[in-house]
């Protein structure tokens, strides 16, 4: 059984996106996986210690169990209480860390995470645990506004830059869009200096062909000479419900299309959830998509 992994810091910035993921894990049947990671001396208030006391380790994991018990009750109720939903604590200095030990222990599909402050675009341009995770963490990462609801994505909106790593991203994709009876746009958005014109989509589209067997995929090709605002109008008009970017090692579509002093112009983005694949792990999509 595939595992989604949600961790959550117990914030109401969170809670969206606990309902998604277990709303998401039943429409997927897969196992749900809530994990906190904390740290001994906030925990046990030894900050002026090196090491906390070896006989509070099991105090510190229950009472931790405890507070994940306590948050799935009261933004879940009884529902929590399923034989596909599993808690776990863990310690780790480093939140980032583990997450992701959590997530290879588990052999997580997905990681799913609220989003700070209402807008994944603020997120991800300044910096958080969440572009961390993005770039260190084995598998996609969907990031939920804090005021997301589920909906049973039927339109999943995937940006490309024509590039082989897009190829693996979207099978990996079209495999979660065929448990959720959606399509997948993938759309490529240039400005006219930067066109790599029809046949450079063609050649994607037969690559693409060789590697996915999944049909519902639609491809447009956009020119602009504002990048941001027909990525706006595109989602809005093709009544997006996920949008999917590829977060390349040296390059990324969000470092080429937009720049810090944007930042407050796109306040009203990023009210969808993201899902958000590293280059890097292009290898890892082929193996998973096959297991």
């Amino acid at each position: 059984m595939k595992t989604i992994l949600y961790a959550t810091d117990y914030s109401e910035n969170s809670v969206a996106a606990l309902k998604y993921a277990i709303e998401m894990s039943e429409q997927m049947s897969t196992r749900l996986v809530v994990t906190h990671v904390f740290d001994y001396p906030t925990v046990l208030g030894t900050e002026n210690l090196d090491e906390p006391f070896p006989h509070l380790e099991e105090s510190a994991f229950k009472s931790h169990r405890s507070k994940l018990e306590k948050f799935c009750e009261a933004h879940l109720g009884s529902a929590w209480k399923t034989q596909n939903l599993q808690l776990e604590a863990i310690e780790n200095k480093s939140v980032v860390k583990g997450v992701i030990s959590v997530a290879e222990e588990w052999h997580a599909y997905l990681i799913v995470i609220g989003m700070k402050g209402g807008s994944v675009l603020r997120e991800m341009i300044m910096g958080s645990t969440t572009k961390q995770l993005i770039e260190k963490a084995p598998c996609p990462i969907l990031s939920i506004p804090m005021d997301a609801g589920y909906m049973n994505p039927k339109t999943i909106v995937y940006a490309t830059d024509f590039e082989v790593e897009d190829v693996y991203a979207i099978r990996k994709l079209a495999e979660m869009a065929e448990m959720l009876d959606a399509e997948i746009k993938v759309v490529h958005i240039s400005t006219k200096d930067e066109y790599k014109g029809e046949m450079q989509m063609e050649w994607f589209k037969e690559m693409l062909d060789e590697k996915v067997t999944y049909k519902r995929i639609a491809f447009e090709l956009l020119l602009t000479d504002n990048v941001f605002e027909t990525l706006r109008i595109y989602l809005g008009d093709t009544n997006a419900d996920l949008i999917v970017m590829l977060e390349r090692e040296h390059k990324s579509i969000f470092k080429k299309w937009f720049h810090r002093d944007l930042v407050k112009k796109m306040e009203s983005y990023g009210r969808m959830p993201l899902l958000s694949f590293r280059g890097a792990n292009h290898q890892l999509f082929y193996f998973k998509a096959a297991l």
